[in-house]
């Protein structure tokens, strides 16, 4: 199959045999695949990842392996997404960690990571998954709508950990496709959700789904500038820079949510957490049931971030794409001659 991987900060295309399926998994023929800020960031370096990136996809199951024949019709040709963490129960591994007997498989000891960490990714043909780990997709939706099941869960999680309702009102720091995710979910459960960002085009997008929006600079102006604070502030910029305007923002006694993922550390002081008492919440994965229930409701439509879709031999060329000003969601179409979407 055709793949890429990563090599010294950049994607280069190989061919390599199709992944081998252990007793229980499923051979997913990739029909869209989603760029992340994650997958920039390991370019730069983050996770020291060599292999084959991409996390975030929509794919058609094409074989599975040690299942029941009625298990293998009810699998084989359905249009899927994934899970990306791969726990202890799927490698069959003994005994099962202490976090898999809890419950919490996204944060299994044991795990790999999809396209992130010691498992090949979506940046090719075929990928390979647990069917433990897949999640079917309806009809009604998508595979435009279908690739962005994955990050708008990640949004999502901010509900399970955040008894959200409790508050009036919020702030997303960010204007980015993670971002963007974010404060729609919020906006199903508030009234009132507020993007700080940098760039004019990205937040109308926002304003576009009734989302207020004001623009900042992105650097320590913004300290003097901002008069306003929330109880309830999420930092999605994707900066080391981020974390000090969201400190400042966050009201006393108030809910900080961290959803910034990038290589390298972050240059802040830890102050202003313990003088005005602020609760910190790391927030990573989430629930891909209630993902896909939003994009079926209509509730969440997440297809107008889409910038561009390019065939997955032009890997290097997307990529580099999706990293400059007001581009936002960027595909990855395998046995795609010609490129498409909306123009920038």
């Amino acid at each position: 199959m055709k793949a890429f991987q990563v090599v010294r900060g950049k994607l280069k295309p190989v061919s390599k045999p199709l992944p081998k399926l252990r007793r229980g998994w499923a051979l997913v023929r990739v029909r869209l695949a989603g760029i992340c800020n994650t997958d920039i960031e390991i370019l730069r370096g983050y996770h020291a990842f060599r292999g084959t990136p991409g996390h975030e996809f929509v794919g058609e199951v094409t074989e599975v392996r040690g299942v029941s024949a009625v298990e293998r019709g009810r699998w084989v040709g359905r249009r899927v997404v994934g899970d990306i963490n791969v726990s202890c129960s799927a490698y069959c591994y003994k005994p099962i960690c202490s976090f898999c007997r809890r419950g919490l498989k996204t944060h299994c000891a044991r795990r790999t990571v999809l396209g992130i960490l010691h498992h090949d990714g979506a940046f090719a043909e075929f990928l390979a998954l647990p069917l433990e780990n897949l999640h079917p997709i309806p009809d009604s939706i998508s595979d435009e709508q279908a690739i962005f099941v994955e990050p708008l869960a990640a949004a999502c999680e901010i509900l399970d950990q955040v008894k959200v309702r409790k508050f009036r009102e919020a702030a997303v720091l960010g204007d980015g496709k993670l971002a963007q995710l974010i404060a729609r979910v919020l906006r199903t459960a508030l009234p009132r959700v507020v993007m700080y960002g940098k760039y004019r085009e990205k937040l109308s997008l926002a304003q576009d789904a009734k989302i207020e929006t004001n623009r900042v600079a992105g650097d320590e102006s913004d300290l003097k500038r901002i008069k306003k604070h929330f109880a309830l502030v999420v930092e999605a910029t994707g900066s080391p820079t981020g974390l000090t305007l969201a400190q400042h923002m966050t009201e006393s006694r108030g809910t900080l949510v961290l959803k910034s993922t990038f290589h390298g550390g972050a240059p802040v002081e830890t102050w202003p957490i313990v003088v005005k008492e602020i609760t910190v919440v790391g927030s990573r994965c989430g629930p891909f049931g209630k993902a896909i229930a939003l994009l079926r409701s209509g509730k969440v439509d997440p297809t107008p971030l889409i910038s561009r879709t390019f065939p997955l031999t032009q890997a290097q060329a997307a990529i580099q794409f999706a990293q400059e000003r007001n581009v936002m969601k960027v595909l990855l179409k395998p046995n795609s001659g010609e490129n498409s979407g909306r123009p920038f």
